[in-house]
């Protein structure tokens, strides 16, 4: 895969190098920077998975809520056993102010080992 250029102009690399810096910039908590990243990678590479789902993470530590809701619902939607998924989904819509909503897929995740 060849080179992609931001926003700004400046290179990103080729896809895997994308993948290696947003897993950096995620794990310094610069999640806009990751998500930024991921972003383009989940437009170039929509059938990937962990790459959703990293950028369902760093929306939601970025608080932006609606944008990821809609990363896990079309995960879930893709693999209804992704049990990550389904807590952040559930945490992401009680951040929302939707508890009634979140709570299946809190008791989903709970059922599969993972605690809200």
């Amino acid at each position: 895969m060849e080179a992609t250029t931001g926003h700004t102009g400046e290179t990103w690399g080729t896809a895997a190098e994308r993948w290696e810096r947003a897993g950096r910039f995620f794990a310094a908590e610069d999640h806009l920077t990751a998500a930024a990243l991921l972003d383009g990678l989940v437009r170039e590479f929509p059938d990937q998975n962990a790459a959703r789902l990293l950028l369902a993470r760093a929306y939601y530590h970025s608080a932006r809520l609606g944008r990821a809701e809609a990363e896990l619902r079309a995960l879930i939607d893709r693999d209804r056993t992704d049990a990550y998924a389904h807590l952040l989904l559930g945490r992401t819509l009680e951040r929302r102010g939707r508890a009634a909503e979140a709570a299946p897929y809190l008791r989903i995740a709970e059922l599969w080992g993972l605690s809200a």
